[in-house]
């Protein structure tokens, strides 16, 4: 006689692994998708279909992806997969900046160390070869994250034939009349000597010295009176031509040891405050600020006057209300100066240190205004040490407070006045219309049309020069009396020239060799010309990859723009100018916006953070799926928190994916669609249920990949794996999936469900976890990891009509509340030691045939002992009873040693001995079969 009834189950069989050994495998399937040519047969089979394109905007080649574009990258990616399994078109082109500081700056580094100073020509040659360097280390990592796409068709905006576009995107502006040249402040880094654009800056806690000083007032009906202003940049004060005032502000004296301060009204307490002048009293008499225009102060510690002027922008937050006025190094200080006739000058050179003006004072000449982030500069203290001399220093703390740095040299940065080149932003209503078709694009989150809107709203006039070498060059040329010669068709036949041999001709020709066979205007024919030596702000660039790669390459405007939230500064802007300006409406469709990466502390992860969340190393530790899935879980549209715990926490969730997975491959292993799956409407309740529970899950994870809510699918597939399958249909399917006969119909039933549910959640997960996905689906159809064949080639599934079936649903939806409340009672038996698994255990449920649930119990009278999990359910009505009465014990009779069911009693069999009545019937019916094997 046999013993071993283990041989006789229909245990799970499969060669997917239950351990997913990602960091090897993935580089498997990446090798498989390359032979296969994925990329292109997706294309190939959506070739006739509508496209869906996703504009890449370019990262910068000067460094080792971070988790930052490793989170961008793999948002791109999983859109695209969805979109094309929608049956899209989706033609995907990566692109890089590949110009600009960023770059520039880490090559002069090298430079500086060996103390060498490179001509412009070879630092440039070394700027590219460092660029093509990082394309390729960056192209490997992006590639190892699975982005699928043709890497060789990638952009680089220092291909001569992307250069050239942007020079034609610079002739148009420079055709609706938007391009001039002004001495203005702008933002200036010091240890870069270059002008910085707004997306070039960042924000830092800084600390300052906070300085009140007086301006002691020349005019006779104010005796022994100054005006006090408050300043946190004392080196700015050689540069003050005024004092501003609001106008419709009061001025109080304040009286102290027989000197009287002019302050604002509402600031008079607080000034007497923070200046410790402990008995000052506030005179009767206020100044309407109106009436002090026109009044004249001196200089602190210059000999020339400084008067006083009007300017509504003035606040009563923080100082004085009267506020020092330096018109080269500051905007508002600058229009106030256009007002009034002040010069912008300042002296302040381009690597930052005072240059004699004749004024002044001669300590001063030489010294740098670069600050440290205490606020210290040999400047500041020179300055302050003025002020004593002159007994105008009324007041000197530190203050710590949000400061504007250079986002590559992390340095403070200060406003100067330069000759620049500007995009005149209000000219012919530009910024009016910009600002109009912000409506038209649809901002994913909501509140990103807002945060453009300010930025457009408030930015001031675009400056395009830049004092580097590394980038397209500003096509501007000088005569001799330095007449610039800035002309769109000049522009537009340099840009000609560039695309065949790219903009290394400015410096490898001269201004006569680039302008031949050009026609000049009039006034510049027969001049000797020179080039200017400014690039291009690198935002130009960029921001016309629409132009360079959307019309050239695909399809013009983009469906979808996604980066991060600082880009509503950066590339969102600079793109909806350059179209705006040149084709009159927004590049893009819709705008997605993610947060940044943060650690578990809430802190902005940066390389400061070490090397342990470095994307080599996470990927060398989990794989990249569960990257992916990580990516997923959040909600991207907010800062996104990065941890060990959160990806272990991830890690368990993906191993419950799996499995489940796994469940369905292991128990199809007999079972042949096309031959023995069972039609809809002859399933089982519960095999119903399971099909419209699916049929849900579809339309809700549609749902949310649609409206990008990858979070939503990451929970809605989560708790369907663990809730629904794992803790229910799973769960009751072990006993017929395992003990009943192989073609019994039940099983089969489950089987066919099995089936459809593997199918579907391996293509639902698919966008996300591409490579775990891809081997699901090659077991499903071969039964194997590798397959000439993609769960990426595959439609997008579809619930079938017949699939719902809420009626059903329903039922077995209250079946599972009321085993729920069963359960709470097995556990005190469990917790009792009277039972060890709920198989030992016998239900007894007295119920009111007048109620509902006791009636749905009597209809599913023969399914609930295997929908409770439990040897036996007995009804019993009771009139009674309002709500059905529930009583668990260890159930009657002996345990079939091959069902673990308990029953009544055994029956014999001559080869496996004594089983269940059910069981023996199920042995007989295999006499004529060969034990089953373990698998």
């Amino acid at each position: 006689m046999v013993k071993n009834l283990k041989d006789t189950l229909n245990l799970p069989q499969t060669a997917f692994p239950m351990r997913a050994n990602l960091v090897e495998q993935e580089p498997k399937r990446l090798a498989q998708w390359e032979k296969m040519r994925l990329y292109q047969r997706l294309h190939d089979k959506n070739a006739s279909r509508p496209a869906f394109i996703l504009h890449d905007g370019p990262p910068f080649a000067n460094g080792d992806i971070h988790v930052g574009h490793a989170l961008n990258k793999i948002l791109k990616d999983i859109i695209l997969r969805y979109k094309a399994m929608r049956g899209y078109r989706t033609p995907y082109i990566p692109g890089w900046d590949c110009h600009g500081l960023p770059i520039e700056y880490q090559v002069m580094r090298q430079y500086q160390k060996k103390k060498e100073t490179p001509d412009p020509l070879q630092l440039r040659r070394d700027c590219a070869a460092f660029s093509h360097n990082y394309i390729e280390r960056q192209r490997t990592q992006f590639h190892r994250l699975g982005i699928l796409t043709e890497w060789k068709q990638a952009y680089r905006t220092l291909d001569p034939a992307y250069e050239a576009e942007i020079l034609r995107t610079f002739a148009c502006f420079i055709e609706k009349g938007l391009i001039y040249r002004s001495k203005k402040p702008v933002y200036w880094s010091i240890p870069c000597a270059t002008a910085l654009a707004e997306a070039e800056i960042e924000y830092q806690e800084h600390t300052s010295p906070s300085i009140w000083v007086r301006f002691r007032i020349t005019d006779p009906a104010f005796k022994a009176t100054s005006i006090v202003i408050w300043t946190t940049t004392p080196w700015t004060l050689p540069a003050n031509r005024a004092i501003a005032v609001h106008p419709k502000l009061d001025y109080s004296e304040v009286i102290y040891r027989g000197e009287r301060f002019l302050v604002a009204k509402p600031l008079a307490l607080t000034f007497i405050h923070d200046c410790d002048l402990q008995g000052a009293t506030i005179a009767a008499t206020e100044h309407p600020g109106a009436s002090l225009e026109g009044l004249k102060t001196c200089h602190p510690f210059i000999d020339r006057p400084s008067p006083v002027v009007l300017a509504e922008y003035i606040t009563t937050e923080a100082g004085t209300g009267c506020v020092h006025i330096a018109p080269g190094h500051g905007q508002e200080d600058y229009q106030i100066g256009l007002k009034y006739g002040f010069d912008s000058d300042c002296p302040v050179d381009a690597k930052g240190c005072y240059d004699s003006d004749g004024s002044l004072p001669e300590g001063l000449v030489g010294l740098s205004v670069l600050e440290s982030s205490r606020g210290e500069s040999p400047s500041n203290q020179a300055i302050l040490k003025l002020l004593e001399t002159h007994e105008t220093l009324l007041k000197a703390k530190k203050r710590t407070h949000s400061y504007p740095y250079c986002w590559r040299s992390k340095t403070p940065v200060i406003f100067r006045s330069t000759d620049q080149w500007f995009v005149a932003l209000d000219k012919d209503g530009t910024r009016a219309d910009v600002l109009a078709a912000i409506e038209d694009v649809n901002w994913i989150p909501p509140w990103g049309k807002n945060r453009i809107h300010g930025a457009i709203k408030n930015r001031m006039d675009w400056c395009l020069s830049r004092q580097r070498y590394w980038g397209v060059p500003l096509p501007v040329f000088y005569d001799e009396t330095g007449t610039p010669l800035l002309d769109a068709t000049v522009v537009h036949k340099l840009a000609d020239k560039v695309a065949g041999h790219g903009t290394d001709l400015w410096f490898t020709h001269t201004a006569e060799t680039l302008l031949s066979g050009i026609e000049l205007p009039e006034a510049f024919r027969g001049k000797p010309l020179t080039q200017g030596k400014d690039t291009l702000d690198v935002w130009i660039d960029s921001g016309c990859s629409h132009r360079a790669v959307l019309k050239k390459s695909l399809s013009w405007p983009a469906d979808l723009y996604l980066e991060g939230s600082d880009q509503h500064r950066g590339w969102f802007q600079s793109s909806l100018w350059t179209a705006m300006v040149t084709e009159g409406r927004p590049p893009y469709k819709t705008v997605l916006t993610h947060g940044f990466i943060v650690g578990g502390d809430g802190k902005k992860l940066s390389k400061s953070h070490g090397t342990s969340l470095t994307v080599e190393a996470l990927i060398k530790k989990y794989g990249v799926d569960i990257i992916r899935l990580w990516v997923s879980s959040e909600d991207y549209r907010n800062d996104v928190t990065l941890s060990e715990s959160i990806l272990n926490n991830v890690s368990l969730t993906y191993r419950n994916l799996r499995n489940t997975l796994r469940f369905q491959l292991s128990n199809l292993y007999d079972f042949d669609p096309a031959k023995e799956a069972v039609h809809v409407e002859e399933l089982d309740s519960l095999d119903r249920w399971a099909l419209h529970k699916t049929a849900e899950l579809i339309r809700d994870v549609t749902e949310a990949y649609e409206t990008y809510a990858f979070h939503k699918v990451y929970q809605l597939l989560s708790q369907f794996a663990s809730t629904t399958l794992s803790a229910h249909y799973h769960d009751i399917l072990k006993d017929r999936l395992y003990t009943l006969a192989p073609h019994s119909r039940l099983r089969r039933s489950s089987q066919t469900v099995l089936d459809q549910l593997i199918k579907v959640l391996s293509r639902l997960l698919a966008p996300i976890l591409c490579f775990t996905a891809d081997e699901a689906y090659a077991h499903t159809v071969a039964h194997t990891a590798f397959t000439d064949d993609s769960v990426f080639l595959q439609d997008w599934p579809e619930a079938k009509p017949e699939w719902w079936c809420p009626n059903v649903a329903h039922e077995i939806d209250t079946l599972f509340k009321f085993r729920h409340k069963i359960n709470e009672k097995l556990e005190i038996l469990r917790q009792e030691k009277q039972i060890g698994t709920s198989l030992d255990a016998q239900v007894k449920v007295y119920g009111n045939p007048q109620n509902p649930i006791f009636q749905l119990l009597q209809q599913y009278r023969d399914q609930l002992p295997e929908i409770f999990i439990v040897s036996s359910v007995h009804l019993m009505e009771d009139t009674t009873v309002e709500e059905p009465d529930i009583s668990t014990a260890h159930a009657d009779g002996v345990r079939c040693p091959r069902s673990w069911r308990w029953v009544p009693e055994l029956e014999y069999t001559e080869t496996w001995g004594a089983v269940s009545p059910r069981c023996k019937q199920v042995l007989e019916s295999l006499k004529s079969q060969s034990p089953r094997q373990n698998g």
